[in-house]
C-alpha cells in the first residue's frame, strides 16, 4: 500500500482527499494546506491529519498528490521530487514553460513517477473512442463554461484550452507546426474567450475555442479522419462514431446504413453508425488510481510529466500569439 499525502486541500483538493479514501492502492497520511482555518476544518469534515508544514509531510510519504495554485506547483513538486517522492501534480504543469521543463529534468533525474492531471484524459466519453483516432486531419474543439471567478487569476487558455490541447496533442502523432490566436479580456484582467488554430507537420489542423463567459456549458470535440468522423460530448457523456467503408458492387444492400456512389467510377460506400460503449467511471478517482498501478508496476503514467510540459508549451505559445495581437 502507498502511503500518500496531498498539499493543498481547497476545492478541487478535499475532491481529491476524498477519492483517494477509496482507493485501495493508497493509505491516506494526511494533507497540509498553508490555510490554518482549511486544515481544521478539513480535518474535522474528513477525519484525516492536518500536518504542520509541507516537509514533514513529504517525509511521511511515498506519493505526494499537488493540488495547489498553479504558481506554486514548481516549488511543492521540487520539494517532494527532490527526496525522492512520486508526485501527481494538478494540471497546468508549472507556472511558467521554463519551470515545466525544470520538473521533467527533476524527475528524470529522481527517476520517481509523475503525472500530470489532465483528467478529460479520462473521460469516458473519449475513453470509448480513443482507440479509434487514427490519424485526424481536422479537429475542432468548443470548451464554454459560464462564468466563475474561480479562475481567473490565468488566462482561459491556461484555465480551459489547455485541456483539450493535451488531448488534441496525445491523439496527433505530429510536431506543431504553426499556431495562429485570438482572445478577449471581458471581465478579468486575461483573456476570457479564446480561439486557436493550431497546425501539425503531417497536415492535421485543430480549431480550438474556449470561454469562460458563456451562457451554457459545452465540451465537444469532432475529428475528421480517413472514412470516419467521431464526435465527443465530454460534457453529456456521448460519442457517435459514422465510418465509410467500401461495398461490392453486387452487395447485398442494408437497410439500416446508406450507401452512396462517389468517384467517376461510381464506386459504392456504405456509411454507417458505430456508438462505443461508455462505462461510467469518477475520471478523478480513475487518474489518480491509475498512477499507483504505474508505480506499482513500474509503468509509464497515463499522462506523463512530458505530456504535461508539451501541452502547457502550446498553451503558452497561443497564449503569446494573443498577446502579440493586442499589441499591434
Amino acid at each position: 500500500m502507498l502511503k500518500i499525502g496531498v498539499i493543498g486541500a481547497g476545492h478541487l483538493g478535499k475532491i481529491h482527499i476524498k477519492q483517494i479514501k477509496e482507493i485501495p492502492a493508497y493509505q491516506l497520511i494526511g494533507f497540509f494546506d498553508t490555510d490554518e482555518a482549511v486544515c481544521q476544518a478539513v480535518s474535522a469534515e474528513l477525519q484525516v491529519k492536518a500536518f504542520a508544514s509541507m516537509d514533514e509531510l513529504i517525509k511521511a510519504v511515498d506519493v505526494v498528490d499537488i493540488v495547489v495554485p498553479t504558481i506554486y506547483h514548481f516549488d511543492c513538486a521540487t520539494a517532494a521530487i527532490k527526496q525522492s517522492k512520486h508526485v501527481f501534480i494538478e494540471k497546468p504543469l508549472a507556472g511558467t514553460v521554463a519551470e515545466a521543463k525544470s520538473l521533467v529534468s527533476l524527475a528524470n533525474e529522481a527517476n520517481i513517477k509523475a503525472q500530470v492531471g489532465h483528467v478529460e484524459r479520462f473521460n469516458p466519453a473519449f475513453l470509448a473512442v480513443s482507440d479509434k483516432c487514427d490519424q485526424p486531419m481536422f479537429i475542432e474543439a468548443h470548451r464554454l463554461a459560464q462564468f466563475n471567478p474561480r479562475g481567473t487569476d490565468v488566462s482561459v487558455v491556461l484555465d480551459l484550452m489547455i485541456h483539450d490541447l493535451d488531448i488534441i496533442l496525445s491523439i496527433v502523432k505530429s510536431d506543431v507546426k504553426r499556431i495562429s490566436a485570438s482572445g478577449v479580456a471581458i471581465v478579468s484582467e486575461t483573456p476570457d474567450i479564446a480561439n486557436a488554430r493550431i497546425e501539425f507537420d503531417n497536415g492535421c489542423v485543430a480549431n480550438l475555442t474556449a470561454s469562460r463567459i458563456s451562457l451554457k456549458n459545452m465540451r465537444k470535440i469532432r475529428m475528421f479522419q480517413k472514412d470516419a468522423y467521431i464526435s465527443v460530448d465530454m460534457l453529456a457523456h456521448k460519442t457517435e462514431v459514422v465510418k465509410i467503408k467500401d461495398v461490392a458492387a453486387d452487395a447485398p444492400v442494408d437497410p439500416f446504413s446508406m450507401t452512396i456512389e462517389v468517384g467517376k467510377d461510381k464506386k459504392k460506400k456504405q456509411i454507417y453508425l458505430e456508438q462505443p460503449a461508455i462505462h461510467a467511471n469518477n475520471a478523478i478517482r480513475m487518474e489518480l488510481s491509475t498512477f499507483a498501478d504505474s508505480i506499482v508496476n513500474n509503468q509509464p503514467t497515463r499522462v506523463t510529466i512530458e505530456d504535461g510540459a508539451k501541452a502547457l508549451e502550446v498553451a503558452y505559445k497561443v497564449i503569446e500569439k494573443i498577446n502579440f495581437l493586442q499589441t499591434t
